[in-house]
């Protein structure tokens, strides 16, 4: 549930689309072309629709468009940081290697794409930001950070790392960000730093999430881990015991149920490219403090009455290329929802109460962003009272999209 691009509809008399407001973004990095989602593009003429600012200090997979603020106050975010990387190849971690005291300048050490078979000898030991992206590193041994007490962050991303001894991050007492995608791991590293507040490991083949392995990391915020073979039993029960996440990103993997034991405390959950083929009751029960929930790209066909209701501060729902037959029921409850994806699905009627409330009033935030198109529902068959809470009716992305 990143980001999206929306096309266009070609209607009969209607004005173009604008929506209001210029694109902005949230901080990088954005994650490979693999992982980043994309909206097909029905028309020559695509347009951003708003969606809300993350309240994690995670970054989603690609920039979204910005809207004003939540009412509640966001989480804080990490500072932005000088230009610390300097190679076209690590652009997109720029602005989230920095530490937050950042009064001094980082001492970075960068090797990517040297061809390096091992993490080298002799660096410095007051480095705080070691790249070792795009090499043929294929372990992690027991002293290879030895020394590197101040790292701060660690990027690996793109090596054939498939062996990581079990005190290889013992000495990096005060590592915050772990960027250890596109490797061969097999499983989740033990003996995680516990000062960890950042761990990308897309993209490997991790198959098992065993209870006790994120133990002792209370710091930790974010992780994403789309792009692994995952399926819903490779989640032992308690796997994420003790774990305060605010992001979790589980896309492209085989997960054909929501799981039922991630922390409560996420307020974003992205669980796209999947095999989910329903939401059940009490699937989302645990998951109250959401604000944004990432579900395009399964096979979702029903959505059982009553299961959105446990999530009274959800600002976006992705459910954009399932097999619904019809609009979920409970939207006009969600009194915070501003934006909704619903296209490409098989939808063949949309009721005049399907996203506003009945009563005048009732819904605090108003919708900024609604689509529909590539649906069967013809959208002249639904009554414009359907879209009485759209602060504008411009951001209702439908009708029939031809080249």
């Amino acid at each position: 549930g990143g980001g999206a691009q929306l096309a266009q509809p070609s209607t009969r008399k209607l004005l173009p689309l604008k929506l209001p407001g210029g694109p902005g973004s949230l901080p990088p990095p954005s994650l490979p072309p693999s992982l980043s989602p994309s909206l097909p593009a029905p028309s020559p003429h695509p347009r951003p629709l708003p969606a809300v600012p993350s309240p994690s200090a995670c970054p989603p997979a690609q920039p979204l468009p910005s809207l004003p603020p939540p009412p509640s106050p966001s989480l804080p975010e990490l500072p932005r940081s000088e230009q610390l990387l300097s190679d076209d190849t690590t652009h997109r971690h720029r602005d989230w290697l920095t530490p937050q005291a950042a009064h001094q300048p980082a001492r970075a050490h960068r090797l990517p794409s040297s061809g390096l078979k091992a993490v080298p000898k002799e660096i410095s030991p007051d480095t705080t930001l070691l790249d070792l992206q795009n090499n043929d590193i294929s372990e992690l041994r027991k002293d290879d950070f030895k020394g590197l007490q101040h790292l701060y962050a660690l990027v690996l991303v793109n090596n054939k790392i498939s062996k990581i001894h079990e005190k290889a991050f013992s000495p990096l007492r005060k590592l915050q960000k772990l960027y250890i995608s596109k490797n061969h791991l097999v499983e989740i590293p033990p003996n995680l730093p516990s000062s960890l507040v950042e761990l990308r490991i897309h993209d490997n083949r991790i198959r098992k999430v065993p209870k006790g392995v994120f133990s002792g990391l209370r710091n930790m915020n974010c992780i994403e881990m789309g792009g692994n073979p995952l399926e819903n039993s490779g989640f032992e029960p308690g796997a994420f015991d003790g774990l305060k996440l605010n992001y979790l990103r589980i896309s492209e993997a085989k997960l054909t149920g929501i799981p039922k034991d991630l922390p409560e405390t996420l307020n974003e959950l992205h669980l796209d490219h999947n095999k989910i083929q329903a939401i059940e009751l009490e699937d989302l029960l645990r998951y109250s403090k959401l604000y944004r929930l990432g579900l395009g790209h399964n096979q979702i066909r029903m959505i059982e009455n009553g299961s959105l209701s446990f999530l009274p501060t959800l600002r976006e729902l992705h459910l954009d290329n399932n097999k619904l037959s019809r609009v979920p029921a409970g939207l006009p409850d969600l009194k915070l929802l501003q934006v909704v994806y619903l296209h490409t699905n098989n939808i063949t009627k949309v009721g005049v109460n399907d996203f506003c409330p009945v009563g005048f009033g009732v819904k605090r935030a108003y919708y900024n962003g609604i689509s529909l198109f590539n649906n069967p529902v013809p959208y002249w068959e639904v009554q414009p009272a359907t879209f009485r809470c759209v602060t504008d009716r411009l951001a209702i992305q439908f009708g029939n999209y031809k080249k």
